[in-house]
This record gives C-alpha cells, sequence and structure tokens, in this order.
C-alpha cells in the first residue's frame, strides 16, 4: 500500500512538473510558425510587385486577342516620305528651246525617277534681208527623249542624264535676189538677172539630222515631293549633245556684171559655184557651237497616285 501510494504520488508530481513544459513548447510553436500566404490571382502572383513592362510579343497577342482589333493586314506601313515603285505618275507642260515640251515621269524609288519627254515647234519669219537677199524662213523643231532622275541627297536638286532617240530639228529658208539687185558670196558682189532668170535658192539647216543625242541636265524642283504635294514647277538647265549642225544651200538662176552684161548659170558656173562653197561654209562655222544645243527649261507638273 505504501508503495503504491508513493508510486501514484510520483507520477502526480512527474505531471504537475510536465504540464508547464508542454505549455511552453506549444507557444513557441505557435509563435515560429509561418503566416499562412493570402489566396493569389494569376494575374499577379504579388500585388505588391511593380508591373514588369510587356515585350513586343506580348503586346502583339494582346492586342490580337482584344475584341474589335483588326488583324487582316500585318504588312508595315510606309513612311510618308515613301511610295511604292511605280506607284505615283507626274505629268507637266514647259518650256525650252527645243519647243513647247511635255512631260510624263514614274518614280522608282526615294532617289530616282523615270521621265520621257517630247517637245515641238514651228515658227515662221519673213521678209529676213541677208548678203543682198531676202530670206523667209521656216523653223521645224520636234525632239523626243527620256532621262533618269537622280535625286542624290532626295530633295530638290536632281541630276538627269538621258537621250534625245528622236530628233527632227531644222530649219529651211528661201532666198530670193530681186531682178537687178546684188547681193555677196563670200565678199563677192554679183547681180541678179532680169525677168525669169532672177537668182533663187533653197537652204536648209540641221540641228543633228534624226541622228540619237546624249543629254545631261541638273535642275531644282522634285516631281514626287516628299510632303506628297501635288503640284510642281520643275527647272532645268543642261546641254544635249548633237551632231555637228549642217548647212546647205543650192542657188539657181543667173547673175551679170554692174552693167547686167556678161551674165552666168550659178548653178554651173565654177567661180560662182567657188565663192557659194566658202559663203556656207561661213554659215556653217557660225552655227557649230550649236553641236552642244542648250537646254534651259521650266514648267509646271502633276503628280497622283495611280496605286498605293
Amino acid at each position: 500500500m505504501v508503495y503504491a501510494r508513493l508510486a501514484h504520488t510520483g507520477s502526480m508530481r512527474c505531471c504537475h512538473t510536465l504540464t508547464p513544459l508542454l505549455l511552453l513548447a506549444l507557444a513557441l510553436l505557435a509563435l515560429t510558425a509561418p503566416v499562412a500566404a493570402p489566396a493569389q490571382t494569376m494575374t499577379n502572383p504579388n500585388p505588391y510587385a511593380p508591373a514588369q513592362p510587356r515585350t513586343k510579343a506580348q503586346s502583339q497577342a494582346m492586342t490580337q486577342a482584344q475584341p474589335g482589333t483588326s488583324t487582316l493586314s500585318t504588312a508595315p506601313k510606309l513612311r510618308r516620305n515613301q511610295s511604292r515603285p511605280l506607284s505615283r505618275v507626274s505629268l507637266g507642260a514647259g518650256v525650252s528651246p527645243l519647243g513647247i515640251g511635255f512631260l510624263a515621269a514614274v518614280n522608282l524609288n526615294r532617289y530616282l525617277d523615270l521621265r520621257g519627254t517630247g517637245s515641238f515647234l514651228n515658227y515662221s519669219i519673213n521678209n529676213i534681208n541677208t548678203n543682198g537677199f531676202n530670206v523667209n524662213a521656216q523653223l521645224n523643231l520636234a525632239t523626243a527623249g527620256a532621262a533618269i532622275d537622280v535625286y542624290p541627297f532626295h530633295n530638290w536638286l536632281r541630276i538627269s542624264p538621258g537621250v534625245l532617240f528622236y530628233n527632227q530639228n531644222k530649219a529651211t529658208a528661201v532666198f530670193v535676189a530681186a531682178a537687178g539687185t546684188s547681193f555677196t558670196l563670200n565678199n563677192t558682189t554679183y547681180y541678179s538677172a532680169s525677168g525669169t532668170n532672177a537668182v533663187t535658192g533653197l537652204g536648209t539647216f540641221g540641228f543633228g539630222n534624226g541622228s540619237v543625242a546624249p543629254t545631261l541636265t541638273a535642275g531644282v524642283g522634285n516631281l514626287f515631293p516628299a510632303s506628297g504635294r501635288h503640284w510642281t514647277f520643275p527647272f532645268d538647265i543642261g546641254v544635249a549633245f548633237i551632231q555637228n549642225p549642217t548647212v546647205a544651200i543650192n542657188l539657181t538662176g543667173e547673175v551679170c556684171d554692174a552693167q547686167g552684161q556678161n551674165c552666168v548659170n550659178v548653178a554651173t558656173d565654177p567661180t560662182v559655184q567657188s565663192n557659194l562653197a566658202a559663203q556656207v561654209a561661213s554659215y556653217q562655222n557660225d552655227v557649230q557651237p550649236l553641236h552642244t544645243y542648250p537646254i534651259v527649261s521650266f514648267g509646271v507638273a502633276y503628280n497622283f497616285h495611280i496605286r498605293h
């Protein structure tokens, strides 16, 4: 009995001793246990963290995912100062020593245009007196060509190498020496015979004689402005490298001395023909500088889109 009592008393003391220790251990466990995290959403794992910038691919994906957003066309847009090749046409007119001109051009890229040109002029002038002859002249100009307009700085300045592939610039003149009047050939004085034997002649002046002629011009005024405006005012200055100009004069009739005697046929007399040849050579020398035919043109042009 005594033993049992002692045993019971010992177990009670042990339990009273362990109880405070168990309570203290539970308290420490409660303090050190991790706090349960609040429920997280799929859109932002950490609501307090700053938003990360989207990548280009993410932005495109979100744009495509938004309702009402069109995804039919993904081709990059051209800048304002760019146009697709062969998408714009320019038409214009102007004046130059080649006559009244017309142009048609198409854009190739930002630095190149292809331009076609054509010019014509018919002009008559009468009653010109030269070396004793009364002259009626007719000027006939007709050309067609093409050029590449190069814009080295993509602005208003251009350089245009080209070619005249059609060149029919010429002049004709009718010479008349009235009966009894004097005229000179190579500083030699002759007198036209009377009546139907009075001296007449036909002259032709050729500027290129139909040959192909290279051209080179420089100008201002972009036919296809980067601003997109439609009206332009092109100006060009340059030359056409034509063949040597030609002069030909044929005379018919008779010439006499101052008294109207000793008349000879101008078409067969060697002295008259020699002096005529010398006179033609002088005229030929006068027009020789036109081997580099000057081009100074000014005009107006309108450009528009034919496709986008």
